[in-house]
């Protein structure tokens, strides 16, 4: 078997359930609540069998928090890439807007094939699921035949997953995640497939 065809194993899971230091819409901040640090234990405990040789995530704190936890579990290292941060809230950042009403009709338009959709002043939705899948991708050339845990967040997860398996992006709705659950997936000379 070559090294192309040595599958990675990719537990890709979100952040721990967060509290935030405000009320405004806002792209940074949130540190995990005491469910939350429960939450990001579990999770290193469900992955100890499978044997994880790294721990990735998103430099945002709540992020970084949740890998470090289960890092310490699973007895492995960290390392942050700016690409798995969760979609930026443009315009809407530092105001009290419903961020789920409207990001809702955004995610609704790409998921209806508008690869354009956007949040006012943020990412385009295709720009999240691409700068995600890069590291990925990275993560995948690096751990051939190994296990990774990969912490990220609700949406750039429902926004990447599909894209990843060529799935239709309606399944964006089938990964809703509650904090510290994970999407298993694997990854070859070949592409990614659900595990």
């Amino acid at each position: 078997m070559s090294d192309l065809q040595c599958p990675t194993r990719v537990f890709l899971a979100r952040h721990g359930e967060a509290d935030y230091e405000t009320d405004l819409v806002t792209d940074d901040g949130g540190s995990l609540s005491p469910a939350g640090r429960r939450q990001a234990h579990e999770l290193g405990e469900r992955l100890r069998g499978e044997r994880i040789a790294r721990v990735w995530c998103s430099p945002l704190s709540r992020a970084v928090q949740t890998a470090e936890i289960a890092a310490a579990v699973l007895g492995v290292d960290v390392v942050v890439r700016e690409g798995l941060r969760e979609y930026g809230v443009g315009s809407l950042a530092g105001t009290a807007a419903d961020e789920g009403a409207e990001l809702g009709p955004v995610f609704g338009a790409w998921v209806a094939g508008d690869d354009a959709a956007r949040i006012p002043g943020g990412e385009d939705v295709a720009a999240i699921a691409a700068r995600v899948a890069a590291v990925l991708d990275e993560v995948r050339d690096a751990h051939r035949g190994e296990g990774v845990l990969v912490v990220s967040h609700g949406g750039a997860i429902m926004t990447t997953v599909p894209v990843l398996l060529a799935a239709p992006r309606a399944t964006a709705y089938d990964l809703v995640l509650p904090g510290g659950g994970h999407v298993a997936l694997e990854a070859d000379g070949s592409g990614w497939r659900a595990v």
